[in-house]
């Protein structure tokens, strides 16, 4: 749903990108209700303008509409450098411990930051405050939307995935970078991650052993 919200922004809206969608994993536990994997997912906005009002009644509206039959979804919405280290620290927390709501939504209060429930039993605003804290972070989390990383197919050198996506670097297990001739099996699916703000693939030696040849070092999820 993330992808589709972030389409229909840059239509609706004249002069907003989208740098990119990040998927952030929250604590898995008994007293939490999820209805799949308890993520939740960050869009990296770029506004040329202002943001209109019209801007927070369509995004609140399209999650409610598109939003699975028995969830809970939340909207959170907040500029990236108005993002104070206690709403990161809340993200961090999120992924630790059973948080609740109300505690979000009175942190949300006291930063002046955007902050809805959306239906069911309100939890929802917990991960969307805590995925704009870990995406503000800068170390946490991994694109799901990323300029040219799904069209990423097969074996393909390094620099040309540094030149055709949004990937920053390309980086070995120790978080060297790996040299502009080599090769990486993409797999057809690549997931870079958040490094220092920037976006970053880890990869490790491809287990055949052929030298200059990588593998992106987290795998597809099932």
């Amino acid at each position: 749903m993330s992808r589709q919200l972030g389409k229909h922004i840059c239509s609706e809206f004249i002069g907003v990108r989208l740098q990119g969608i990040t998927r952030h994993q929250l604590l898995l536990h008994q007293d939490i209700p999820y209805t799949s994997h308890n993520s939740a997912a960050c869009l990296d906005l770029l506004f040329e303008d202002a943001i209109s009002e019209r801007f927070f009644s369509f995004v609140t509206d399209f999650v409610a509409s598109k939003s699975a039959p028995g969830s809970d979804p939340g909207v959170c919405i907040s500029f990236a450098d108005r993002v104070t280290k206690t709403v990161q620290s809340f993200g961090s927390s999120a992924q630790k411990s059973v948080l609740t709501k109300s505690l979000a939504a009175g942190l949300a209060e006291d930063e002046d930051i955007f902050l809805q429930e959306l239906g069911g039993t309100g939890q929802g605003i917990i991960g969307a405050l805590a995925a704009v804290g870990l995406r503000a972070a800068g170390y946490d989390g991994r694109f799901i939307e990323l300029a040219g990383i799904r069209d990423l197919k097969g074996v393909v050198k390094v620099s040309d995935i540094l030149s055709n996506t949004g990937i920053i670097r390309i980086l070995d297990e120790s978080g060297k970078d790996i040299p502009a001739d080599d090769l990486v099996n993409t797999f057809d699916w690549v997931r870079p991650g958040l490094l220092d703000d920037q976006p970053v693939l880890y990869t490790k030696p491809d287990p055949s052993g052929k030298p200059g040849m990588w593998v992106p070092l987290m795998e597809r999820e099932k």
